[in-house]
């Protein structure tokens, strides 16, 4: 599959739960939703995926890549500590200057 770098780059940082390197994919006033809340920023997205990585030790496998008009979607198989895995998550991206600027995780 053809990913574009900043996916990629994603994708690695998250199964080498690496959150610092995960939080550079995105723009400094980016924002994630997950999990019904809001982070607003690198800073807050570091903060999130570093919990998130301790909580659920997800990792990534994508399945499929779709590029829209305004959104990229990302479906992967996701594996990790949590009830019910592994699952598809779909990820809705906005990807702005090779950065992610927008990024919601749907079930």
């Amino acid at each position: 599959m053809d990913l574009p770098k900043i996916i990629t780059d994603l994708v690695i940082a998250q199964n080498n739960f690496d959150s610092f390197a995960y939080a550079n994919c995105f723009s400094e006033t980016a924002v994630v939703f997950d999990e019904g809340k809001t982070h607003n920023g690198r800073k807050e997205i570091e903060q999130w995926i570093a919990d998130a990585n301790k909580r659920y030790q997800a990792t990534m496998n994508p399945l499929g890549f779709e590029e829209k008009e305004t959104e990229s979607v990302l479906k992967t198989e996701t594996s990790g500590n949590f009830p019910g895995s592994p699952i598809v998550l779909t990820y809705h991206l906005e990807i702005t200057e090779k950065l992610i600027q927008s990024l919601r995780i749907t079930g």
